[in-house]
């Protein structure tokens, strides 16, 4: 078993299966690791999140592409608190900031009493596996670290982060060929508790969409 030590951002799927997808952010490498089997050490593995920086050490067979890795030690550094709303109604700052035929992601800086405390995003489906915009967060396969380190219109870190998708992770099709992040720093007051109610998102509580994202 080799072992790899570094700094991970977690991604913890859903329940429906039982590993967490970890990115490495040195290597930019995505490793799958087991969820349970940690003994006495299994409440820390349960209290990950989507959205948690960690230092690490996996161990593992590199070699091996069909076994997952294993968490031998880690310790949480940070965390950007995520939540998720799907099948909802897209914000119109979101609904306006999107042209037809965009390829890569824009955004646009949000205030708060004339101040900027948040950054608006809207991410085109087409380069994401399937088109599918949660299924893809929650799994790591969007290439978000940069903007979680800091977000461009700011410069600086978000605290919490809100993923919008206008239809359910299962669609066979999209009413919207985009989905929305919208990621808010430590100055967010207001504006982050409107969105909470408006999309029903209770303070830590974990709503991950139950679905099993490798069988879409």
């Amino acid at each position: 078993m080799d072992e790899h030590t570094g700094v991970f951002r977690v991604y913890r799927v859903v329940d429906a299966v039982p590993h967490i997808n970890l990115f490495d952010t040195d290597a930019t490498r995505l490793y799958t690791v087991y969820q349970s089997g940690y003994g006495e050490r299994q409440p820390a593995v349960d209290d990950l999140r989507t959205g948690d920086l960690v230092e690490a050490t996996l161990g593992g067979d590199p070699d091996d592409s069909d076994e997952a890795w294993s968490l031998l030690s880690f310790e949480r550094r940070d965390r950007v608190t995520m939540d998720f709303a799907v099948d909802a109604e897209i914000p119109a700052v979101a609904a306006d900031l999107w042209e037809p035929g965009l390829e890569r992601p824009a955004s646009t800086v949000l205030e708060e009493n004339g101040e900027p405390v948040a950054e608006c995003f809207v991410q085109p489906r087409a380069p994401l596996p399937g088109g599918t915009f949660v299924p893809s967060v929650l799994t790591g396969l969007v290439p978000m670290e940069s903007l979680l380190t800091e977000l461009p219109g700011l410069g600086e870190p978000p605290t919490n982060a809100i993923f919008i998708d206008p239809d359910p992770p299962d669609a066979d099709s999209y009413s919207r060929p985009y989905g929305v992040a919208v990621l808010f720093t430590a100055g967010a007051d207001t504006l982050l508790t409107e969105f909470r109610e408006r999309y029903d998102l209770a303070a830590d509580v974990d709503n991950r969409p139950e679905y099993d994202p490798y069988g879409l």
